[in-house]
């Protein structure tokens, strides 16, 4: 019974012992999540193998792992630009992005974890002083918000395609004129739209008069030809034709021959 005691101890220090080397070699990668492994004996950053996936991994308690958020992430950023005539410009914007898993090793090993503020933030707003340098205030407030928002994307991912991020998109949220600049702004547009409202107007009552002209044309030509066609003979005849059918009619009447003026005969009915 005395010797329970010593053999028991040692025992127990060893379960100690190992579930503090389980504890410490234990890693869990989270939803989202990869692992960089980095080996204190054995070079360093592992760059040679794909990074650690989600779930449960046992590692050599002397080994670190650094965890990244591998999936799609937004970056918002308020950035401070001048236009072509040197305005201030104030230009929000957003990128979406995510580091490549298959380089999460180069990415750390050459940048680091925060390569967000190394890398992206740097890219982005040199490419947006970039392009907004090329750019009018007027042609920023109203056409060229896409254009700008296409060239700041791919300045941006020719440089960060290099350094181990996808980025996927680059969104202008909203482009901010000094006050004055966008009150000249809104007064011009609404100008140019209020003289392209006249002459709409004036081009649409021009087509209008030039259609009622041709009309009013076709319709003195057509009486011109009709009167020229219709003869003292043709005239008889088209009365003769009358009269015959109204005689035919059931309608009380009296017929007078050869009493009007022309000749023709005079129609008297209870009509």
């Amino acid at each position: 019974m005395d010797r329970l005691p010593k053999i028991a101890l040692p025992a127990i220090a060893a379960i100690i012992f190992l579930i503090i080397i389980i504890s410490k070699s234990a890693v869990t990668i989270g939803s989202g999540e990869a692992g960089v492994l980095y080996k204190t004996f054995g070079g360093g950053v592992v760059t040679d193998k794909p990074p650690l996936s989600e779930g449960f991994h046992l590692v050599a308690p002397w080994n670190r792992v650094y965890v990244y958020e591998v999936r799609k992430q937004e970056l918002f950023e308020k950035m401070k630009v001048l236009s072509s005539n040197g305005l201030d410009i104030q230009l929000d914007a957003s990128a979406w992005y995510q580091p490549s898993f298959d380089d999460l090793g180069k990415l750390h090993q050459k940048i680091g974890e925060n390569y967000v503020e190394r890398i992206i933030l740097p890219t982005i707003r040199s490419a947006a002083r970039s392009v907004v340098g090329r750019y009018t205030p007027e042609q920023l407030y109203s056409s060229k918000r896409d254009a700008i928002q296409r060239e700041i994307f791919e300045e941006t991912k020719k440089i960060v395609d290099d350094q181990y991020i996808v980025l996927d998109e680059i969104l202008v949220r909203d482009v901010t004129l000094p006050p004055t600049i966008k009150e000249a702004i809104e007064r011009k547009l609404k100008q140019e739209q209020e003289s392209l409202e006249y002459e709409f107007r004036l081009v649409t009552a021009q087509k209008e008069a030039e259609r009622q002209r041709i009309e009013a044309q076709g319709k003195a030509d057509a009486n011109k030809i009709l009167s020229a066609s219709l003869t003292d003979k043709i005239l008889q005849d088209k009365g003769i034709e009358a009269t015959l059918k109204l005689a035919q009619s059931p309608n009380a009447k009296v017929v007078v021959v050869g009493s009007g003026d022309d000749g023709l005969p005079l129609i008297l009915g209870n009509n």
